[in-house]
């Protein structure tokens, strides 16, 4: 994967805000934009883990810790899948 530096500008206070004791503000801003891909489903599972350098169970993890989830259904997407196990046992 070829990697390309971006150049983004924050008012101080933000950039203080994004920067934590255990990483800094460039690894924070790239962890936000991977996830929100793969929240809008533009990346997978393990892209979004390939680029952020973890396993792929250990990412879809943590994003739903974020509150993403990892199966994405409406209410009625999953009553269709539970009556089509009932028909199948």
């Amino acid at each position: 994967m070829s990697l390309v530096k971006v150049e983004l500008s924050f008012p101080s206070e933000l950039l203080s805000l994004l920067s934590t004791t255990y990483r800094n503000a460039s690894d924070t801003i790239k962890e936000a934009a991977v996830l929100e891909l793969y929240r809008e489903g533009q990346i997978s599972s393990g892209k979004a883990a390939e680029i952020l350098a973890m396993e792929r169970f250990e990412f879809i993890r943590y994003a739903g810790m974020k509150g993403i989830p990892y199966i994405r259904m409406t209410p009625d997407e999953l009553k269709e899948e539970v009556e089509l196990l009932g028909k199948i046992q």
